[in-house]
């Protein structure tokens, strides 16, 4: 498969050692992002047409992915 973009390290480069640390550390934290990783690989095969799906369908997980995302940033920014 080829790379899946916007991985959350790609989204915030200067945060990946608190990444991997808050991974660790904080259940609810790795809850987020194992939820953000697997909406963002149905958003990659979706958008690949690997897994064809109406437009409105597509455009819920894009909603759910920037929610999602706004979460761990306000993580990230404690």
């Amino acid at each position: 498969m080829s790379h899946t973009p916007h991985e959350l390290v790609e989204e915030f480069p200067e945060h990946a050692e608190r990444i991997h640390s808050l991974k660790q550390s904080d259940t609810h934290f790795a809850k987020l992002v194992e939820d953000y990783h697997e909406v963002n690989r149905q958003i990659h095969r979706m958008e690949t047409e690997v897994e064809p799906v109406a437009t409105h369908i597509e455009e819920d997980a894009r909603k759910k992915r920037v929610a999602l995302k706004d979460a761990i940033a306000t993580y990230l920014n404690e």
